[in-house]
């Protein structure tokens, strides 16, 4: 059985975040609604069926995991991406979906290994997504209106140029 600071806890969390990220605005049921509808209706789903998966079925059913793990990371994508704006570098994880319920149910049934095909399929194209549009998200966004690679690449170049000593080692 949960118990009330396994619910409270993330909920406080997530309260906390959004507090801290949207200083300054208005803070009704409504936007409450709006940036957390993924924590409120689609991550209770997914946890439940993993609920319905050890707890009641005593892992006897191993095919709640698969909307189980689908809904969870739906809701985790969700969740990220109404809370940094950020679904132009989020959607790949729509994508990951499937193979995290698939890659679920691979764990805790027979372990079939053809399962493991179109998982890696998925995964592979999915982090392929991720990569391409994170490079281009860190290429487009700015910061101080300039591009944020430029400054990431200014401290790279910096660093270099920082002279590390080497110990020298005693010799024998």
């Amino acid at each position: 059985m949960m118990s009330k600071k396994a619910i409270l806890a993330p909920l406080l969390i997530l309260l906390g975040a959004y507090l801290l990220l949207g200083q300054g605005t208005g803070m009704s049921s409504g936007t409450i609604f709006g940036y957390f509808w993924a924590s409120l209706f689609i991550l209770p789903l997914g946890l439940f069926f993993h609920w319905m998966f050890f707890s009641m079925t005593r892992g006897e059913a191993p095919g709640l995991l698969i909307p189980g793990g689908v809904l969870v990371t739906v809701a985790i994508v969700c969740q990220v991406s109404m809370l940094f704006n950020s679904w132009d570098v989020m959607w790949p994880g729509f994508i990951l979906a499937p193979a995290v319920g698939l890659f679920e149910f691979y764990c805790f049934s027979g372990r079939n290994r053809w399962l493991l095909i179109p998982i890696n399929i998925l995964t592979v194209l999915s982090l392929l997504f991720f990569a391409v549009f994170s490079i281009e998200a860190l290429t487009t966004r700015t910061f101080m209106e300039q591009p944020l690679l430029a400054f990431v690449l200014i401290a790279l170049g910096a660093l270099l140029l920082i002279p590390f000593r080497h110990k020298e080692r005693a010799k024998i």
